[in-house]
């Protein structure tokens, strides 16, 4: 009779995504993330296959809240304007308070290009973002706040590609000044 699991999986893969997020997939030793998880090695293998299987659930996890936190932002009732700020300044400020903590998508899909799960995972997760992106565009088209010659499609392409380049300045230590006035750039692609 096998022993009953004496760990929550739960929450070790959000203690994985937190050590991915750091050092990244290479970097992230078995010693590591065993100690890190309080766990052997018997049970990392038993609960998650794998060293990829656990990254696999800690990038799934990561992309779950990405978008999940996004759509959320965007359904705020605030006019698309105020709720895009609000979520570019908020990721950008997230990112200059702990560069060191970056973001799992860019770590992903940068260290791990060859992998095509990871690749896939990442593409599913920023069309997601895009998806969600778009149709608040379009809700916003409809209350007249984005002119309606304006692709929605487009303009989330875009805002979908800022986003991630404004994760990877403020893991570049640009600072939060310089991260607002690029928000306030980018935002004028609304007018």
């Amino acid at each position: 009779m096998a022993r009953p699991r004496e760990f929550s999986t739960d929450g070790a893969v959000e203690q994985a995504m937190n050590l991915f997020r750091r050092q990244g997939f290479h970097a992230t030793s078995m010693p590591r993330l065993t100690a890190r998880l309080g766990i052997g090695n018997g049970s990392l293998y038993a609960a998650f296959g794998s060293k990829d299987g656990l990254y696999a659930d800690a990038l799934m996890r990561y992309c779950d809240g990405l978008v999940g936190g996004i759509e959320r932002d965007l359904h705020s009732g605030a006019d698309v304007r105020t709720a895009l700020r609000g979520l570019l300044i908020g990721l950008a400020a997230e990112g200059a308070a702990d560069p060191e903590r970056g973001c799992l998508l860019i770590g992903a899909v940068t260290e791990r290009a060859d992998h095509d799960a990871t690749v896939r995972q990442v593409r599913s997760a920023l069309d997601g973002v895009e998806s969600a992106l778009a149709q608040a565009l379009r809700r916003a088209q409809d209350r007249g706040e984005v002119p309606r010659e304006h692709r929605p499609e487009e303009l989330a392409c875009f805002l979908t590609t800022f986003l991630q380049g404004l994760r990877v300045m403020a893991r570049a230590r640009a600072g939060q000044a310089y991260l607002e006035s690029a928000v306030d750039g980018a935002l004028r692609v609304l007018d």
